[in-house]
């Protein structure tokens, strides 16, 4: 499957191929080309681990590949594409401890390695001064695992040790400039991508955040809607006659108009507790003359539909049995009472004695009884 990433990690390995390549390129005398040999593979190993070796932890997650970010870098040290690292923008993740050890054992084995094995007329010689480059690349990928204080080091000992073997100038001329400003942009474009990251994060949180303010809107004016016509079937009816009679009533219109307002302080006040048996039995209660009371301040909250069922039939059932002048229906907040109903009625003693209680039912929780 050809990807983003499987390029990048093409390139990286072909790049990082080159530059130990051109050490095979030799145009002059060669003391020992055994370790030349050895130092070339060397570098390839540990290069190539670091592109390609990710923890086991994180080969399950779904990433865009931290060989992908380190094939980037190495590539976008030649030519300075940031779009190389757009990859790593969801990784890289950081290099293994063993990687970094590998590679910072790299930095300082080649490029003595190499200067001893070339001899000393050879050292300048562009078979000699791969390693500026190679190191560079290595140092670059390191970076961009997330491993800045390996990869500086890296830097560091390429440094000394080429400076040391070719002299300072020689050692600026011929390639280490640029090893330093790969590393160096590799550790800007982390950070910029890294910032990238917290403000794509930053705003997805936003814009889920007001998807979510912009649903709960569009919920609430549904449910206004729907309350409106609640109202307007219940209540119109009503005003209509109320209009058509200016404002003259009859007892039976004055009925209508006290039952009406009772649904709708029902609806507003206790909907999760209303289903057709219940609004039928409080209409029921209210013709006879009683005084009902509907609140649901939250005890029902995480009560699912079947559960809401069986409270509702035994509420209507202790309705329909009820025959108190004041009903009182509330929620509870206790944990095994779904549902409180109260009732009340003037005492034998008089209307100076206080309402005395002939009902108290407490409805549980289905399955917390």
């Amino acid at each position: 499957m050809i990807s983003v990433k499987n390029v990048l990690v093409l390139l990286a390995v072909a790049f990082t191929a080159y530059l130990a390549a051109r050490g095979l390129s030799w145009t002059g005398p060669v003391a020992q080309p055994l370790v030349v040999v050895i130092a070339l593979v060397f570098y390839l190993a540990t290069t190539w681990l670091c592109i390609f070796w990710e923890p086991a932890s994180t080969r399950s997650t779904p990433q865009t590949g931290a060989a992908g970010a380190g094939a980037a870098a190495a590539s976008a040290g030649a030519d300075g594409d940031p779009k190389a690292l757009a990859e790593g923008i969801r990784g890289p993740v950081p290099l293994p401890a063993i990687a970094q050890v590998l590679a910072l054992a790299c930095a300082v084995i080649v490029p003595s390695a190499i200067s001893v094995a070339v001899g000393a007329a050879s050292r300048t010689e562009p078979f000699a001064t791969w390693y500026l480059g190679g190191i560079g690349a290595l140092m670059t990928i390191v970076m961009v695992r997330r491993r800045p204080w390996t990869a500086w080091t890296g830097i560091v000992a390429l440094t000394v040790a080429s400076m040391v073997w070719m002299g300072p100038l020689n050692a600026l001329a011929l390639g280490l400039v640029g090893s330093i400003v790969w590393v160096t942009c590799a550790q800007l474009l982390v950070f910029s991508m890294d910032r990238a990251a917290r403000d794509t994060s930053r705003l997805t949180r936003l814009q889920r955040a007001a998807s979510g303010w912009q649903t709960s809107q569009v919920v609430r004016q549904r449910e206004r809607r729907v309350q409106v016509q609640k109202a307007l079937a219940v209540a119109g009816p009503v005003l209509t006659r109320t209009v058509a009679h200016a404002g003259r009533l009859t007892d039976a219109d004055r009925l209508e108009a006290r039952i009406a307002e009772g649904k709708l302080r029902d609806e507003m006040r206790g909907p999760r507790l209303l289903d057709d048996a219940v609004r039928a039995e409080l209409e029921r209660a209210r013709r006879r003359g009683a005084n009902v009371t509907v609140l649901d301040e939250g005890g029902l909250d995480g009560v699912d539909e079947e559960q809401l069922g069986v409270i509702r039939a035994q509420l209507a059932d202790a309705l329909r049995s009820a025959a108190s002048d004041r009903l009182y229906i509330r929620t509870s907040p206790d944990e095994r009472v779904a549902v409180t109903v109260v009732g009340r009625s003037p005492s034998v003693g008089g209307p100076s004695d206080e309402d005395s209680v002939d009902l108290w039912l407490e409805i549980p929780h289905p399955g917390r009884a």
